[in-house]
């Protein structure tokens, strides 16, 4: 069966009147999704409690610098068998004891205080991992916000260029019943429409695609539908090009290296100190008898010095394994500085590509939209061929897609550059 262009027309313009199911969605500002985040976001939890490891790790180091008491309680019974010409006798006795012993380091070579410089060191390395950590959460949340801001506007837009194409089909057929245009542009209309419905449902998916992803960097465990609220404006374009090797220095992934680094070298110190005496006073009191509660007093005091001999290049291997370290932490910072200045500048120029990519799209869009206008104006009037009407239309629906690309491209090239700064997910911009 055969359907006149005019019914296809019809049926078309009908489909959008259909209802269709929408559930509430929330509404999420960028502060929002950043005071969520720092509250919930797995890796930022699992970063706090590994400078909550590193803090306890040195309260454990410093503990032996401080005397070590025990007490004790024992209470034990023994029998003892004696045979004489013959004859077997048996005799149990009890014993009671309890008293309080110490022990006070006086000198280990300094290795102790040095275990303790190092821990506190690791501590500094932890926190600076937590702001590395909380750096990449920012830029994966942006991210995240980011397209789906894009998302949205593409939804409009998408539903703009349906419109578009819409009328366009109304007016071509109406043009070629009157005879003044033939079937192939109703058919090449009829299929731009197609292809606008189909990026409308295109678009919709990828919504509830980008909805997931900012949920997930939020920390949330459950979907639900949300839309964000923000604007296309680059605030940190830093037009002025900056010092990148003073920006480095505030990275916190150089912070990290340069503790571990400083660990290292307190490792060093450590581990020669093994070669020196290690020297602790010791004193204790007890009481003991074969009688509960015990009456005989026993007390004890003195001093323990001992010094290692030989353990078969034990010492040796342990100083030569911390230069090691040491000298590999040296390298890792380098390794990572340079990076870190590299990607200072990259990031940069990008944002700055991105930023005038802005201004040269914006132009283009501004035209193909002056020339629609006007080819559709003269196209009505039969001024223009098909051919070139719709040449000019699709200049204007690639525009205005460009358009938005290059505008989420340079909020993406931002939040890059802030990350590249080791800016914290309370960042203002």
């Amino acid at each position: 069966m055969h359907l006149s262009p005019r019914i296809v027309l019809i049926f078309i313009l009908l489909l959008p009147a259909f209802p269709s199911v929408v559930m509430a969605e929330e509404t999420l500002t960028w502060q929002n999704c950043v005071k969520e985040a720092a509250k919930n976001h797995p890796d930022l939890i699992s970063a706090e409690e590994s400078v909550k490891q590193s803090e306890a790790s040195k309260k454990i180091t410093t503990s032996t610098l401080f005397p070590q008491i025990n007490s004790n309680l024992d209470a034990s019974t023994a029998k003892t068998s004696v045979t004489t010409s013959g004859t077997t006798t048996s005799k149990t006795s009890d014993t009671y004891t309890y008293g309080v012993n110490g022990t006070q380091l006086l000198f280990d070579g300094f290795k102790t205080r040095d275990n303790v410089k190092a821990a506190s060191e690791n501590i500094k390395a932890a926190q600076y991992n937590y702001r590395f950590t909380s750096s990449e959460v920012r830029l994966r949340l942006r991210t995240a916000f980011i397209n789906l801001l894009k998302a949205q506007e593409l939804l409009n837009i998408t539903g703009e260029i349906s419109k578009i194409r819409r009328s366009n089909l109304q007016l071509i057929t109406l043009r070629y019943e009157s005879g003044n245009e033939h079937k192939g542009a109703v058919l090449n209309a009829e299929a731009n429409l197609a292809e606008a419905e189909f990026e409308i449902t295109q678009a919709r998916r990828a919504l509830e695609v980008a909805q997931r992803q900012l949920l997930k960097e939020m920390g949330r465990t459950q979907f639900s539908p949300v839309r964000v609220e923000g604007v296309f404006a680059v605030n940190d374009m830093a037009l002025e090009k900056p010092d990148f090797e003073v920006l480095a220095k505030n990275n916190p992934s150089i912070g990290k290296l340069a503790a571990q680094t400083n660990a290292a070298s307190f490792g060093i110190k450590s581990a020669e100190a093994n070669f020196l005496p290690q020297l602790s006073a010791q004193a204790g009191a007890n009481r003991s008898s074969s009688q509960w509660p015990p009456q005989n007093d026993q007390w004890n005091t003195g001093l323990a010095l001992t010094f290692p001999m030989f353990e078969g290049g034990l010492r040796l291997a342990e100083v030569a394994q911390a230069k090691a370290l040491f000298n590999q932490a040296q390298a890792n910072e380098r390794s990572a500085r340079d990076g870190v200045i590299l990607t200072l500048e990259q990031t940069w120029v990008a944002l700055q590509d991105a930023v005038d990519s802005v201004q040269v799209q914006k132009k283009f869009l501004i035209a193909a939209e002056e020339r629609g206008k006007i080819a559709e104006a003269q196209y009505s009037l039969g001024l223009v061929q098909f051919d070139n009407w719709t040449i000019i239309e699709d200049d204007l629906v690639r525009a205005k897609k460009t358009f938005l690309d290059t505008q989420a491209n340079a909020l993406l090239a931002e939040a890059s550059w802030i990350q590249a700064k080791g800016e914290t997910l309370e960042y203002a911009n």
